[in-house]
């Protein structure tokens, strides 16, 4: 892994040596050749080999900037986060070797060259980076040059930490599994690999790329004791911190002459924030039911015919705060389904506080194949336009269920419940209750506009291809 990933930062840094040469390159021209800026005097005008060793120290002190900057140390991050270490290495870059030239040889050459050398290699090395991410997250998302990673911890915050990664591939990583002293099997899809002590031999068999340790409880020799058989394996290692199990999203960290001070961050859905939401909200909603209204007619002239009963089915919910409300959804099940609930608790095939069975016998023909595709949930969008749901938010629960929950999972209380959620693109009916509850939180704790329109977009192929729906 260490030799894959030398080989890596060694390529990125010959791309941007020859980057910023083409930038030079294209600089000259447009100067000398295309006379941009003001025209070239005649006897002002100087060969491009000339320039060639200037080109080649332009080259390289700004790929040398770069690398002091620490970009060519990141194993992630946007291409938006680069391109301000860009910009402010190549400023730096570009101001030596321009005064440096101009002690040594006077005003003999353009000023703008060098100039344009500057924005087109700020231009290019930035388009480097997005084209980069681009690539990879499409081959990433074929599971192709991920790195594997081994979690060591299974409790909430190992949980949440495999699930973020096996939610969000585009960052790169495939859980491979968890380590545990004390383990009830495996968490889901998470395999639980055995006790902390077969680190090594996880490692050595397992094609291991990198180690989370994501243990609060341990003590600290324990945790250098981890640390310690990765170093000797030479496998990258993580450690991430617990701060009263929450994520670092959850915190805001300063620090008072370099003594960090931590503070709990309020949620994020709140204020301007809680405006700005509910105004996407109501547009996009009222957008949905205008399109969508004869499908609306269509599913409920099939729902009639296909079983006695009414068109749309009201339960009781509990929504922001644990207040109760009434949701609607198109019935796909018998008018008395919900008589036949304490009948069939044996067949139930969830896990944790709640009721879901893959071939629910209540279902009716139309119903389940609304249900396949999730089309009876959209008379929630009502629910939307009156404030009592979102768009995006997390499932709103029944109140049994909240009886049930762990005092952590009533964070999902927090918000508005939403129509599709994180948990939905993520794995729907098949994610154990415990990860839907993270992913909830992560949501809540992590809240932009972006990220409700990112889940809105992910929300279609994920109902479209069914998975996890029943």
């Amino acid at each position: 892994m260490t030799d894959r990933r030398a080989r890596a930062r060694l390529a990125m840094v010959a791309v941007d040596f020859a980057t910023v040469n083409l930038a030079f390159i294209l600089a000259y021209v447009l100067r000398y050749e295309f006379e941009i800026g003001r025209e070239v005097a005649e006897g002002s005008y100087v060969e491009w080999v000339v320039f060639l060793p200037i080109q080649l120290g332009v080259a390289a002190v700004m790929t040398l900037s770069n690398a002091v900057s620490g970009l060519y140390n990141r194993t992630s991050g946007s291409p938006l986060d680069e391109s301000s270490s860009i910009l402010a290495s190549t400023s730096v870059g570009a101001m030596f070797i321009l005064a440096a030239v101009f002690v040594s040889q006077g005003y003999a050459y353009s000023r703008l060259l060098f100039i344009y050398t500057w924005l087109l290699s700020f231009v290019l090395l930035t388009s480097n980076r997005i084209w980069r991410h681009l690539l990879t997250s499409v081959m990433r998302g074929r599971g192709i040059g991920m790195r594997n990673v081994l979690v060591v911890g299974g409790d909430h915050l190992g949980r949440m930490v495999m699930n973020l990664m096996a939610s969000e591939p585009g960052r790169g990583y495939r859980p491979v599994g968890f380590l545990c002293d004390e383990s009830d099997g495996d968490h889901g899809r998470f395999k639980w690999l055995g006790p902390v002590s077969k680190l090594g031999e996880v490692i050595r068999d397992g094609d291991i790329d990198e180690v989370f340790i994501a243990a609060p409880a341990a003590s600290r020799a324990r945790v250098m004791d981890i640390t310690q058989h990765c170093q000797k394996k030479q496998v990258p290692f993580r450690i991430v911190p617990d701060l009263y199990e929450m994520s670092l999203s959850g915190v805001d960290i300063n620090d008072l002459g370099g003594i960090p001070l931590i503070s709990m961050r309020e949620a994020s859905i709140q204020g301007v924030n809680l405006s700005l939401k509910r105004a996407m909200d109501l547009c996009l909603s009222g957008i949905a039911l205008g399109v969508m209204s004869p499908i609306w007619l269509f599913i409920g002239i099939a729902i009639k015919i296909d079983s006695p009963g009414p068109v749309l089915f009201r339960q009781e919910r509990l929504g922001k705060d644990g207040k109760p409300f009434t949701i609607y959804k198109f019935r796909s099940m018998a008018d008395d389904a919900e008589k036949e609930v304490s009948k069939l608790v044996d067949l139930n095939e969830a896990v944790g506080p709640l009721f879901k069975i893959r071939d629910d016998p209540r279902l009716t023909r139309m119903g389940r194949w609304l249900r396949r595709i999730s089309l009876d949930e959209l008379p929630q969008l009502i629910n939307v336009i009156k404030g009592e749901m979102a768009l995006v938010g997390p499932r709103p629960p029944l109140a049994a269920e909240v009886e049930l929950y762990q005092e952590w999972h009533k964070k999902r209380l927090e918000v508005a419940p939403g129509v599709t959620g994180l948990w939905q693109v993520s794995g729907r009916s098949e994610l154990p209750f415990d990860e839907m509850a993270m992913l909830d939180i992560y949501y809540i704790e992590n809240w932009s506009p972006g990220l409700d329109m990112k889940i809105i977009l992910r929300t279609l192929p994920a109902v479209l291809s069914g998975r996890g729906a029943y």
